[in-house]
């Protein structure tokens, strides 16, 4: 015999008084980062709000470009949500990945890329990821750039020459193309520009956009090139 239905009255419904903050700030967050499953990515959003965890918010809206899919796009603001911490469980990232609503057949291909194990670098499945972004013709480290960056939205998007130093290197090793001597050489020069210039120690990217002396920088995919 089934239960009887509980009623409640009025006077026991109690709204709590931040909850049209709440609501307000919840639909401002779908709308910068423009989920492609509302419903996974609410349930993710109010769990990490009632943990007090990161929330899957983009910092700004991002405008897909005409060429792209209507499904899930991989993009430098999902990335930059993620952003985890030095060495993260694949179980952790797949689920975070997940919570952006992006297919693990994505992750699962950026992955295969190199043997990572049960834990993984996140430094290099950044760089791996920014590759990805090739798709739309993006530049990967200039992604890299304006996703590490400490600069304010639309400024320099610098980074320390180390960093982009690792992810460069990272990248060119496992495209296998690029002799080490050249890879060596390219780097060379750009510290040169990161050392004398108004942050020394820090990298733009038109440091590494722009042709210098002979040696220009092509990323495409994973098919990087320098001649």
């Amino acid at each position: 015999m089934p239960l009887p239905e509980t009623m409640f009255c009025a006077q026991q419904i109690k709204i709590p008084p931040e909850l049209p903050d709440i609501l307000k700030q919840f639909t401002k967050a779908a709308i910068r980062t423009q989920p492609h499953d509302v419903l996974q990515w609410a349930a993710a959003y109010f769990s990490a709000l009632s943990k007090g965890e990161p929330l899957p918010v983009k910092e700004r809206i991002e405008m897909p470009l005409a060429t792209e899919k209507t499904d899930a796009v991989l993009t430098p603001g999902l990335l930059k949500i993620l952003d985890c911490v030095r060495m993260v469980n694949v179980a952790e990232l797949k689920e975070k990945w997940k919570h952006l609503c992006l297919p693990e057949e994505q992750l699962n291909a950026i992955l295969q890329l190199d043997n990572f194990g049960k834990e993984v670098e996140w430094m290099k499945v950044l760089a791996l990821a920014c590759s990805a972004l090739g798709e739309v013709r993006s530049n990967s480290m200039k992604h890299a750039c304006e996703i590490l960056t400490r600069d304010p939205e639309g400024g320099a998007a610098r980074i320390p020459f180390e960093t982009f130093s690792f992810l460069y290197s990272y990248l060119a090793s496992i495209d296998g193309e690029i002799p080490e001597e050249k890879t060596e050489a390219f780097l060379r020069r750009i510290k040169e520009q990161a050392f004398y210039c108004v942050s020394p120690g820090l990298l733009l990217p038109r440091n590494f956009l722009e042709k210098t002396s002979g040696m220009h920088l092509v990323l495409n995919g994973l098919g990087l090139q320098i001649f």
